[in-house]
């Protein structure tokens, strides 16, 4: 029976998005009856010293850690050099385990690995697919990585291009990805659109008065709008910091910020800098445990996405708010893969980025009118029941794995 080999730098015990997503797909699999290996780094996404054991079996699922470098994410050139070194000490791994018929699934971290699951499917004979999490080089380009003069993109393009069309399969998350990803020349047949998901079953929607965290942090007199995740380089809050100065003198209304990220030091800093104090809470990234505490916690949740990254990322903080039952409050571009989103299904508000005067609107609205907020979260959780179910994308995933070994078209 062709075994599943996924590719990806981080695995359980890591907590990042995409270690999540790979991590839960990985063990449905082999508790299916599938034989499923995983090639990954011995780091953690936080802890890039943290040496993981080479070789283990969690859950049925054979892990095989790599050595890598480990320099950690604060510095491009010690990133490039973690890539670097994962790239070839992965590869190597993939050509010892992988076989005839196999299937190897690449993520997208590091960026560009589709290139390391192409030749190492075309040297053992099994098939390739790519699970385009995030689209690279055009991310690495909007950030504007330094080396990438346009002979060097001209180059990058074509090997993922090749790549691409390479794959069985490529998976998608939404609507605008596969845009992007047909417009390379893929054929419309080589693509799959697939959500990332929510656990249904362990974030569900909690009363205030029944979520302790929402006690021990003293709101349970308050409006609270919350971030929760990762506050990173893709992501605005000049908006939302914008309009907490238009609430700085409402002591009902409340700024919560969760987790972390390259940006979140900025917006502390901000946030002091223009007296805000009293109306911002931060607290660090909760354990997974508590998650459906903490998401919980938030009357309304924001969610941000520059417009120049829509059909790149697809922000995984969307799912979860859902499942909380919690409307959202996109900010960024309206017809963009959240926006819309949001916007069909009636859960909240898309919110051009900049917009101040909706923004603030829509936050007074939900804050005046505790039936409607309620009603927005309802529908979120109904979106999600009927769209991004954890079940739902393993039952999708399971198809697409039997027909790529039967060679059947998807």
């Amino acid at each position: 029976m062709p075994r599943v080999i996924f590719l990806n730098r981080f695995f359980y015990p890591d907590h990042s998005a995409t270690s999540r997503m790979v991590s839960d797909l990985a063990f449905e699999l082999a508790s299916s009856g599938k034989e499923v290996h995983v090639i990954t780094s011995r780091q953690l996404y936080d802890k890039p010293g943290a040496n993981l054991p080479a070789y283990e079996i969690v859950h049925g699922v054979h892990i095989h850690r790599v050595g890598t470098t480990s320099f950690g994410r604060s510095r491009l050139l010690g990133r490039a050099m973690d890539y670097l070194s994962f790239y070839f000490t992965s590869w190597r791994c993939a050509l010892s385990i992988a076989r005839p018929g196999d299937i190897l699934v690449a993520k997208t971290d590091p960026p560009m690995i589709s290139l390391i699951g192409m030749a190492a499917a075309k040297q053992r004979g099994a098939k390739l697919v790519n699970w385009v999490q995030d689209v690279y080089p055009e991310i690495a380009i909007e950030f504007g990585v330094p080396f990438l003069i346009a002979p060097v993109r001209r180059l990058l393009f074509w090997l993922r291009d090749i790549s691409l069309k390479a794959a069985t399969a490529n998976v998608v998350l939404g609507q605008l990805p596969a845009k992007l990803v047909l417009s390379r020349g893929v054929p419309s047949d080589g693509v799959t659109i697939i959500h990332n998901w929510s656990d249904e079953d362990e974030i569900v929607p909690i009363a205030h008065a029944d979520n302790t965290l929402r006690q021990a942090w003293r709101l349970s007199d308050k409006f609270v709008v919350g971030y929760s995740g990762n506050l990173g380089r893709t992501h605005e809050f000049l908006t939302m910091l914008s309009v907490s100065e238009r609430f700085r003198n409402d002591d009902r209304i409340v700024f919560l910020v969760i987790g972390g990220g390259h940006q979140n030091d900025g917006l502390v800093h901000e946030v002091k800098s223009r007296g805000l104090e009293r109306s911002y809470l931060f607290v660090p990234y909760q354990d997974a445990s508590a998650l459906k505490y903490s998401l919980g916690v938030s009357d309304v949740h924001w969610i941000s996405l520059r417009p120049r990254f829509e059909g790149l990322i697809v922000p995984s903080k969307f799912y979860g708010i859902a499942a909380a039952g919690r409307p959202m409050i996109s900010i960024g571009s309206k017809q963009g893969e959240l926006g819309s989103l949001v916007e069909k299904h009636q859960c909240g508000f898309a919110i051009e980025e900049g917009d101040v005067d909706s923004l603030e609107s829509a936050i007074t609205l939900l804050s005046r009118d505790h039936d409607l907020c309620a009603k927005m979260g309802h529908r979120a959780r109904n979106m999600l029941d009927h769209h991004f179910t954890r079940r739902q994308a393993f039952d999708y995933w399971q198809t697409l794995i039997s027909k790529v070994e039967l060679g059947q078209p998807l």
